[in-house]
Order: structure tokens, then sequence, then C-alpha cells
């Protein structure tokens, strides 16, 4: 069931009462310890595993259906939607109204994979499995965006979305350069332009508004830099500016187009950066081993700890909700990598070194 907005921001928010139910839920997320037995079972045992765990509804009631990663993997997506739905459920006033905005990060995820899906041709089995049915857009939407034979199909598909217009901007630089950069890029855009809309500046702004906005520049700050390191590894000619998300204070776009072409430039303006304490570890990664998956896992896992701090500052504000969406969604990529490694025969080593800390 697709999340419905429409809260109102006229009652009173209920911060406090948010807080602890979402206390309580992260408490449950797995643990070292958990993944480190996960690592060394076969795709069997995980499945056995989960069905002792808070999965176990989501794991019995898709056993007849499907077996294996694919058990897993639907099992995982269906609690996540579950659990953010259950977030709008308790959520009154502010928290409601910015919890849903954030949710929609799932509207601009389910588009970019309906997009990977059909430019590896994965088909439509495939794409249905790797939506999180946690935003706004209904299933039959879902359905015909995953049928889409196409990608300019697949924006005609989204004619009545925010994402359309973008979309078709961009689509001319992805037939030029056959990658999928500028059309992610023109959806993270949307999405992150439309979170904020309407809300005051950080001066006019209260406690909790504020921290909200903090949060949401550090996010669009971590995507640039997301994003500029897989524009410099692709190689293909493009202005970084045009991909360039507004919002944040990590860069500007000039900057952006000057320190793309310069990797060691690029880490040294992090490092200084208001950043330099939190993304520390993730530039080691980068710098160490040249490894940008790893890098962004450590990315994500800096953005966690960012969420956290910021809710420890002020605990009555939408931030410890926001921290928690991210470890459970960090929870679900891990059991999927550890799922998928484990079919693939890998390593427990190789497995490990993948998985986003929490």
């Amino acid at each position: 069931m697709s999340a419905q907005y429409g809260g109102s921001t006229e009652d009173a928010s209920n911060y406090e009462y948010v807080t602890a139910r979402v206390s309580a839920r992260r408490a449950s997320l797995f643990d070292e310890d958990d993944y480190r037995k996960l690592v060394r079972m076969g795709t069997g045992e995980i499945a056995r595993f989960m069905e002792e765990t808070e999965y176990g509804r989501e794991m019995n009631a898709l056993g007849a259906r499907y077996s294996g990663v694919d058990l897993i993997e639907y099992a995982l997506n269906r609690n996540l939607a579950k659990h953010f739905n259950d977030l709008l459920r308790w959520a009154d006033g502010e928290a409601y109204d910015f919890i849903a905005r954030y949710l929609r990060k799932f509207d601009a995820w389910n588009v970019k994979t309906a997009l990977r899906g059909i430019y590896s041709e994965a088909g439509a089995d495939a794409i249905q499995s790797d939506f999180i049915r946690a935003g706004e857009f209904d299933e039959a939407l879902l359905e015909r965006l995953s049928m889409a034979d196409s990608i300019e199909n697949a924006i005609e598909v989204l004619d009545q979305t925010i994402f359309a217009d973008a979309l078709r901007e961009a689509y001319d630089d992805y037939e030029e350069t056959n990658l999928l950069v500028p059309l992610e890029n023109a959806v993270d855009r949307v999405f992150y332009e439309d979170i904020d809309e309407g809300l005051p500046s950080r001066v006019q702004a209260d406690r909790a508004t504020e921290l909200y906005i903090e949060f949401i520049t550090a996010e669009i700050d971590f995507s640039n830099v997301r994003n500029t390191l897989r524009l410099a590894r692709s190689g293909a000619d493009m202005d970084p500016a045009a991909y360039f998300i507004d919002g944040g204070r990590l860069f500007s776009a000039e900057e952006l187009r000057q320190l793309i072409g310069n990797r060691d430039q690029l880490v040294e303006h992090i490092r200084e950066s208001i950043y330099g304490d939190t993304l520390a570890d993730a530039l080691t990664e980068l710098e160490d081993s040249d490894d940008i998956v790893r890098f962004e896992n450590a990315l994500d896992a800096a953005l966690l700890a960012y969420a956290d701090r910021l809710a420890n500052r002020y605990p009555p504000s939408v931030c410890s909700v926001l921290s928690y969406i991210l470890a459970k969604e960090r929870e679900v990529d891990n059991i999927q990598a550890v799922a998928r490694g484990r079919e693939a025969d890998l390593p427990p080593e190789e497995i490990e070194t993948e998985l986003i800390s929490l």
C-alpha cells in the first residue's frame, strides 16, 4: 500500500510520541552479530533465520510464491514499506508533513529502479521486485512503469508526475552519452527541489524545522559528492554544473566544475569543509582503495551518523525519524547484499567489506 499524503500541519506535532515508537523499532534492527551469522549461511538458512525475526510475517506470506533470494528481497521491501507507512500513521502536524516529504524519496527510487531495469533489460518481474512501495506512486503506476519497453516509454508513463519535465529535458543527454547519469540526476534534483518547497529560511525556522533543513542540506551535499565522483568516473564529456543539485552548502556549481577534474583537490575541499570530520573515514576509504562502491557505502554510513548527531542535539524533532529511515534502509541493503553474495558463493570476508556500518 503506498503512503497517502495529506496530513494537516495545523495540528500540533507529536514528536515525542513518534520518537518513542521509532526508538523501539530501531532497537530491533540487526546488529553486527546477526550479520556475522548471516554471511556464513546459505540462502536457505538466511531465509529460515529471517522467519524467526520481525521479517517472519512477510516471509511466511510470500513463501508460497517465491523462494531463495527472490523471497528474501520481496519480504525485505514489503517490510520496509510497512514500517515507513507506520511512521505516517503515527505522526501528526508538522511531523507528518516532514516525514511525508522525505518518504517521496521512494518515488524517486522507484523511477531510477525502473530506468536501470529497462537499461539493463532486467525484465518487469525483476524491476517489480526492487520497487519499494513507500511513496505516493500507486500500484497501477508502478506496474505500468515496470512494463515499459524503453526509456522513452517509461518517461511517458511518468507524464503526470513531478519527474516528467526534468526527465524529458535530460533525455537528449542520455541519448548522446548512453549513460543513465543525466536521467538519474534529473530525478534526484526534482526530489530535492520538492522537499523544501514552502519551508522557512533557517533564520525564520523554529529549532525542529531548522534541524530538518540542516539534515536535508547535508543529504544534498553528500549527493553532490556522490554524483561528482560518478560523473568523473564515467569519462563522459558532460558539464558537471548541469547535474548540480541546488540547496547544499559544500559546493557552488562553479566550484564543482573546477574540482571535478582533480580528485585530490576535491578531497581536500571536502576535508576542509564543515563535513570534514563527518566524512573523514569515507575520504580515507576513497584515497586508500580508490573503490567508489566502498566510498559510497562509507558515505551512507556518514549520513546516518550525521542524522544521529542532529537527533541527539534536539530530541523533539524529526531527525530521529530520519535517522531510523536511513538505518532501516541500510539494514535492508545489507541483508540483500549478504543474500546475493551467498547466492554467488562469495566468501564471507568479501561480503563483509560490502556491508554498510550501522
